[in-house]
């Protein structure tokens, strides 16, 4: 199974889709699944169900922080290069989803009473697991180079 499909499995047994996407890689990066899951657990909808950059691309940019950061606050190359990573993760997803934003890319916003009440409604979040995957598709790409 590869990363991605790894991550729309985890997403498909109602893990968000941060955690699904940073749990799918966090062992290669010697993170513990459950220490994962667990930070990445208030970035699904949004960050925090507010409907924000999306929380498959926040799982991504969390890997991406795991592979290509640093723990050295006197490292500005290897933060500045991460940020250049970053942003242009942002810009492949965007062209690809058409939006960085959960409630675009739902079509309801989750920090609203209606948004709210429509996430409830059946197929609600039908269109997740295409972000998913795309999100952990980007990411995969990025990691091969």
């Amino acid at each position: 199974m590869t990363p991605a499909e790894r991550a729309v499995s985890l997403f498909q047994e109602g893990f968000n889709c941060s955690q699904s996407v940073l749990a799918a890689w966090c062992s290669r990066f010697g993170l513990d699944e459950e220490t994962a899951l667990k930070m990445a657990a208030g970035l699904g909808g949004g960050i925090g169900r507010t409907g924000g950059i999306c929380g498959a691309l926040t799982g991504a940019i969390l890997v991406l922080g795991l592979r290509y950061g640093t723990a050295d606050p006197k490292d500005k190359n290897t933060k500045h290069d991460l940020y250049r990573k970053t942003q242009t993760l942002m810009e492949q997803f965007k062209a690809n989803a058409g939006s960085l934003y959960c409630r675009q890319l739902l079509g309801f916003d989750l920090s609203t009473p209606e948004g709210l009440a429509a996430s409830k409604r059946p197929g609600a979040f039908e269109e997740c697991p295409q972000f998913v995957r795309l999100a952990a598709e980007l990411l995969e790409n990025f990691l091969e180079k």
